[in-house]
């Protein structure tokens, strides 16, 4: 298969990183992108992919450092993950304005910048996008307000660019993980482990009690349906957002008392 341009926002940990090693690991030559340098430069010399340390989330950023940077490799870009995102914890009565502003930037403002800075290059390429959502795209986590409105808006923007753009041969589509362990992963199991004196994977466990298998997924895992739905395999996959959770979305609420 021929060598393509990979961009990667949020490359530095978690899926992102994943990521980065699978499209590496098949000869395509990748960029990651984040605000911390040392897990990007980690990443980086791990994989051999190049590491860009800017903020994903406004057009500024990328026309005047981003693509300058990719521009200086390369001329096209084929593939596009928006892996950027986090922040948003709290009830709508706990957040403040300042708080909310963060959630949407990072984790639809970001897609959206993303996707716009890239888009002229990807039609001549006839690429496609994927937008890592979650399944707080799809439902809605405890005291998590900011972080599922923009996720279930990332599925908005995915369709919409799946729909306009078709024509020109980009493909756009998302995938919705389950739990994953991931760093930001292991932060939120804390409360947990403190709580009843877990272990990381025992919180893990705990998490996963009703979930048809048990288990969070590993980022490789998840990494590896990204590769799926990025390849000439997916030609004809636009405007999907894939489950991929263990089977937790196929679970009736209501009859976990008969378990």
């Amino acid at each position: 298969m021929e060598a393509r341009t990979v961009v990667i926002t949020g490359g530095g940990t978690g899926i992102g990183a994943a990521c980065a090693q699978l499209f590496t690991l098949q000869g395509d030559k990748v960029f990651i992108i984040g605000r911390r340098a040392e897990p990007l430069q980690k990443i980086a010399q791990e994989t051999g992919s190049i590491a860009i340390v800017a903020d994903v989330s406004t057009a500024t950023s990328w026309d005047e450092n981003i693509l300058p940077q990719i521009q200086q490799y390369t001329d096209r870009i084929d593939v596009l993950i928006c892996n950027a995102g986090g922040m948003g914890l709290g009830t709508v009565e706990d957040m403040s304005d300042q708080q909310w502003r963060q959630a949407i930037s990072a984790n639809l403002d970001s897609a959206f910048a993303s996707i716009r800075g890239c888009l002229p290059f990807l039609i001549r390429s006839q690429g496609n996008v994927l937008f890592i959502g979650s399944l707080a795209s799809l439902a809605a986590g405890p005291e998590a307000c900011g972080y599922v409105t923009a996720k279930h808006a990332l599925i908005g923007l995915m369709r919409s660019v799946a729909r306009d753009y078709g024509r020109q041969g980009v493909r756009a589509n998302a995938i919705c993980p389950g739990w994953v362990k991931t760093p930001m992963a292991d932060a939120e199991m804390q409360p947990l482990m403190e709580q009843h004196q877990f272990s990381l994977d025992e919180a893990y466990r705990y998490v996963c009690r009703d979930v048809p298998l048990q288990r969070p997924a590993s980022a490789k895992e998840i990494a590896l349906a990204c590769k799926f739905l990025c390849s000439a395999d997916a030609s004809i996959i636009t405007g999907a957002a894939l489950v991929i959770d263990g089977g937790a979305t196929v679970v009736d609420l209501p009859t976990l008392a008969f378990t």
